[in-house]
This record gives structure tokens, C-alpha cells and sequence, in this order.
């Protein structure tokens, strides 16, 4: 027999758990597109404890509707290893591109995520962060739907060795930091310079050169960190993305290994 309470009681115990599970992390990452989906992928792969929140419900952020929701994504042969190592299906289009199915692409990145230890949080998001000494040490969270509505509730904190920053166009944390902090960013002005107009060629190529880290703590990936250094968007090629989630992983690996 079925019994409401008992399905009630389940679903509480088991998120509570999750939850309290996750409120100190090596990596907690925002957003869950494509570019935080493989950094938390890589991440937790290589034995870290990594969070992943994503303020919609739905993961995979704009990978779903490819371009103007023709449902097919594009990336360049340097990327494609990634797809590969996903075991997403491609196919070669002219000398450099390859597709791939947007849906399976979105899908096997965050089913690859969870099965290699990643914990994703869906219609959490982001509105704050936890600054000690100058770096950023953690995350203040509220349900999205308090956001949406507009109500006045108070959040909760997640303690992070590190954040990355993938929240796409809107750079949300970074903004953040910009507004409240007094932190300076590296970038030329100290302050976010803003996504130019769309230029694939570049976008590509400067997506990887502005995966790094921000400021002490917080580091940028994907469309964000274009955004955040003043590079153009690159509108439906996906390579440049996932390569950033790679690329922002190995950084932050890099210091959470012992010296």
C-alpha cells in the first residue's frame, strides 16, 4: 500500500542528508551548463568534493536548444576529445566542426557529472557570497523561487575551498563580488568589462585564455569569463565552453593538490 506520508517523509530525509552532506565542499560551482557540468565532472572524477547549483530546474543551460532551437550543437576539432570522453555521438561537418545531438549532449554531461561523485542541487540559486581575508571562502543560497517571487527570506551558507563563477552572460557571482565587496578583479579596470558583440572566431580562442582565477578563491568559466574579461560571445559553437570547464578544473586542481 502506498502511503502519502511515508513518500513525504522520504523525500525530506533524503535531500536533508544530501544537504547537510554537502555543506563544506572542496568546489562549489554555479550554474550547471555546460561548462560547470564538465568542470565539476573533471573535478570530481579526480576524488574532489564538488557542489553544483543551478537556479532553474532544468541542467545543461543553453546546450539544450542548440542554435534559435534547432536542437544541434557544434564544436571545433579541438573540443570534440571532450564529447569523446562523454561518449557523445558526433559527426563530422566540413575540415573542423563536428555535431552532435544537443539533447544527448546535455543529458550525458550531467548524468557523467553524478556518476563520477558531483552533487547537483537544481532550483537553488546564488545571491550571495562568504568573504574572509580578502578571499572567497563560500556561498549564500536561497530556493529560486523566493527570488522569483520577490519574497524577503533569509538564505543559507555553504562553505567551498573554491567557487567557480558559470553562470553564462549574466556573470552573477562576479557582479556580486563587484557590488559588495571592494575586491579589485584581475581584469585591465579592476571591474567587469563586459561581453562584446558576437564573434565566434575570437570567442573561442579567448574563452580558454579568460578561465582562470578572478580573484582569491573565485574562478571564472565559460560564457562568464568572456564576459567578465570583455571577450565576445561565440553565439551556438560549444567547444570553447566545455573546454573551459576542463580547463577551470585543472587550475583548481592544481591547488588543491599538496605541495
Amino acid at each position: 500500500m502506498l502511503e502519502e506520508i511515508t513518500i513525504t517523509k522520504a523525500i525530506i530525509d533524503a535531500y536533508r542528508d544530501k544537504l547537510v552532506n554537502m555543506l563544506d565542499v572542496d568546489v562549489a560551482i554555479c550554474g550547471a551548463g555546460p561548462s560547470g557540468l564538465v568542470c565539476a565532472s573533471t573535478l570530481a572524477g579526480a576524488g574532489k568534493k564538488v557542489l553544483v547549483f543551478e537556479k532553474k530546474l532544468s541542467i545543461g543551460g543553453g546546450m539544450w536548444a542548440g542554435g534559435m532551437m534547432f536542437n544541434e550543437i557544434v564544436v571545433q576539432s579541438k573540443a570534440k576529445e571532450i564529447l569523446d570522453e562523454f561518449s557523445i555521438k558526433t559527426k563530422k561537418y566540413k575540415t573542423n566542426y563536428y555535431l552532435a545531438d544537443a539533447v544527448e549532449s546535455a543529458c550525458a554531461l550531467g548524468y557523467c557529472a553524478v556518476h563520477r561523485g558531483a552533487t547537483i542541487i537544481n532550483g537553488v540559486a546564488v545571491e550571495d557570497v562568504m568573504i574572509r581575508n580578502k578571499r572567497i571562502c563560500g556561498l549564500v543560497i536561497n530556493w529560486s523561487a523566493v527570488h522569483f517571487a520577490n519574497l524577503h527570506v533569509d538564505p543559507l551558507t555553504i562553505k567551498s575551498k573554491f567557487v567557480v563563477d558559470a553562470t553564462g552572460h549574466a556573470c552573477e557571482v562576479i557582479n556580486v563580488v563587484q557590488r559588495k565587496s571592494g575586491i579589485k578583479l584581475k581584469t585591465k579596470t579592476g571591474q567587469i568589462l563586459g561581453e562584446k558583440s558576437m564573434w565566434a572566431e575570437v570567442a573561442e580562442d579567448t574563452i580558454e585564455k579568460n578561465t582562470k582565477e578572478v580573484c582569491p578563491g573565485l574562478f571564472v568559466a565559460g560564457m562568464c569569463a568572456n564576459a567578465v574579461f570583455g571577450a565576445p560571445r561565440m553565439g551556438p559553437i560549444f567547444g570553447g565552453m566545455l573546454l573551459s570547464g576542463k580547463k577551470a578544473a585543472q587550475r583548481i586542481l592544481s591547488k588543491l593538490r599538496p605541495v
